[in-house]
């Protein structure tokens, strides 16, 4: 069903508002489902820029990355993850947000039935509108609109790739205040923007 029908909740914005309802403060969920065709193409190439260069080509895991992050995570740095888009995708519509072997096992078996169902078209357009891009906001559309004053479709480069540096950790960061190290992933995700193949659906 979800291969045709927008997605207007996940669990974690109800986990949110349980979270804002037990902390006292207002209950924010600012989202605004719109199909891929009025997301802007700068978008799409951000995101996939800053968190899954392999999009269109794995088949929802991308083994590559996941050596990489065992590697830099056995030196004892801050833990890196190595989810694509496909298990982000996975992870938001279907599951719950804190870490456990429990959950990524689940999310391995989405991942695989959305590649399976789904096409990357239709993945990107549910992960565009449902991933969390501040406190009570989800989605691209939302974001741009909170942020920029403008709809997803008008984003231009520069504005799509600060909001896509910020996805890590949306509550954090402001796309619209970007800090020192914002801008620099700003500046090293645009140069890879160009670098990295046109995200064309129509292939």
């Amino acid at each position: 069903m979800l291969r045709f029908v927008p997605v207007y909740f996940t669990p974690l914005m109800l986990i949110r508002s349980a979270e804002a309802v037990c902390d006292g403060t207002p209950v924010k969920n600012s989202k605004k489902w719109v199909p891929i065709e009025r997301i802007s193409p700068h978008m799409i190439q951000a995101v996939v820029a800053a968190e899954d260069n392999l999009f269109m080509e794995h088949k929802g895991f991308s083994f590559e990355d996941i050596r990489k992050a065992r590697e830099h995570n056995q030196k004892g740095k801050r833990i890196r993850g190595a989810s694509t888009i496909s298990q982000q995708t996975a992870k938001n519509v279907f599951l719950w947000p804190k870490r456990s072997y429990i959950r990524k096992g689940f999310e391995a078996y989405f991942t695989v039935l959305i590649e399976l169902f789904w096409s990357k078209e239709r993945i990107m357009e549910v992960y565009l509108n449902v991933i969390e891009t501040g406190r009570g906001i989800y989605g691209v559309e939302a974001a741009s609109l909170e942020y920029f004053g403008k709809h997803a479709s008008k984003l231009s480069r520069t504005q799509a790739s600060l909001i896509a540096v910020c996805l890590p950790n949306p509550r954090r960061f402001n796309p619209a205040k970007p800090s020192p190290y914002i801008q620099r992933r700003k500046d090293q995700i645009i140069n890879l923007m160009y670098k990295i193949p046109q995200v064309n659906f129509d292939d």
